[in-house]
């Protein structure tokens, strides 16, 4: 049985690490720069295609998949040039079937302006589809699930600066033929009430949500559940967002939950405690901006087999922000013959993230068979240990 435990404790290790997002890299804002185009250029071009009936499908299509895959409205410029009206989180997925997808417009719009008849001007296409595909930038439809079908959209872009407004590109035309004809100041409460595209950056698409996580096999089904002991699995059963953490133009807000522990933690000596290792549990929540004050329904794992011996959770929530990485040191802790002995564990946050909650949970916090409901900063949560 100890064998089976160390073997259900390695592979919760490795899928819940799968779980975290990939956070280094290239800095996207450095990306941008070195792109021939910037957030605003990019919307000006959007607006400039003539756009369609086909076309508003297909960003549509995208921006519906990603949120069926737990990601916001959001279809990735890197996508729309490669595999047309796939969503964040349909890696491989064959690309839409679009007489005439909005990557043909954007390479026919820049070879209009280019000398494409010469090498030179061919490669400043090619320089340019390739640094948007590597740009991180994206269009976001907020409320998309209120359109009507018909009704173009205003066009604008992220402007970065805190600001709750900005101008849009009004489209309109004849016969499916689009232009721009006029702009407008839009806000939140506009694009509620009709479409806009916002060009921004993507913050999530390396983020493995929980809809994604689990439509995967779940390794708590490999338990033998023919010996006597009584098992429990610490579990969040629902995420409720209490306020907006960023300007709408940004999106949605990505909260990561980390909890720090020992999973399937039974020692009766101080000897015993060389068997076991801490581990961080980290999953994301994305909570799109039509969702706040609504609960999100899941079954998060914190804890495999828990044990009353669980004495200290190192817990945490953040809202992510970018900026230069750093750690939260901390520690979790455990009970053997009432010692309590600690282990010291590192969390991963970035300096622009907001905190919105950390601290310690004990393990009487929590009653077994009984949901516990907690607000944790401007977040509310229900526990269930079953």
């Amino acid at each position: 049985m100890k064998t089976l435990l160390k073997t259900l404790f390695a592979a919760a290790v490795v899928l819940l690490a799968a779980s975290a997002c990939n956070r280094g890299g290239a800095s996207v804002e450095n990306i941008e720069r070195n792109t021939i185009m910037t957030r605003q250029e990019v919307a000006r071009m959007l607006s400039s295609l003539p756009l369609g009936s086909e076309q508003l499908r297909e960003v549509y299509d995208a921006v519906c998949t990603s949120s069926d895959n737990g990601y916001d409205e959001e279809y990735m410029m890197a996508d729309l040039l490669t595999v047309p009206g796939a969503g964040v989180g349909t890696k491989g997925t064959k690309a839409g079937v679009y007489s005439v997808p909005i990557r043909s417009m954007i390479e026919d719009y820049l070879a209009a302006r280019t000398s494409t008849s010469t090498k030179a001007g061919a490669a400043d296409v090619q320089k340019y589809l390739d640094g948007l595909k590597e740009s991180g930038l994206q269009i976001y439809w907020p409320y998309s699930e209120e359109w009507d079908g018909e009704t173009m959209p205003l066009i604008t872009f992220d402007p970065a600066n805190g600001s709750e407004t900005n101008y849009a590109y009004v489209v309109s035309g004849e016969s499916g033929r689009y232009e721009v004809t006029d702009s407008v100041l839009v806000d939140e409460k506009l694009a509620m009430e009709r479409p806009v595209w916002v060009i921004n950056r993507n913050d999530d698409s390396d983020c493995v949500p929980l809809e994604a996580f689990f439509g995967t096999k779940s390794w708590l089904d490999e338990y033998d559940d023919d010996d006597d002991v009584d098992r429990y699995n610490l579990y969040i059963r629902d995420f409720t967002m209490l306020r907006q953490y960023d300007p709408w133009f940004a999106g949605a807000s990505e909260f990561h939950v980390w909890c720090g522990g020992v999973h399937s933690f039974y020692a009766s000596t101080e000897e015993q405690l060389k068997n076991y290792t801490p581990s961080i549990t980290d999953f994301v929540v994305v909570v799109k901006r039509g969702e706040m004050g609504q609960r999100k329904r899941f079954n998060a794992v914190l804890v495999t087999d828990f044990s009353d011996q669980l004495d200290k959770l190192a817990f945490l929530i953040s809202e992510d922000d970018g900026g230069t990485q750093t750690n939260w040191k901390c520690a979790a802790s455990v009970k053997i013959k009432s010692k309590t002995y600690g282990f010291d564990i590192e969390i991963p946050i970035h300096s622009a993230d907001d905190i919105v909650w950390r601290g310690q949970l004990g393990s009487t916090y929590f009653t077994k068979g009984k949901s516990i409901e907690g607000r944790f900063g401007d977040v509310k949560l229900t526990f269930a240990l079953e």
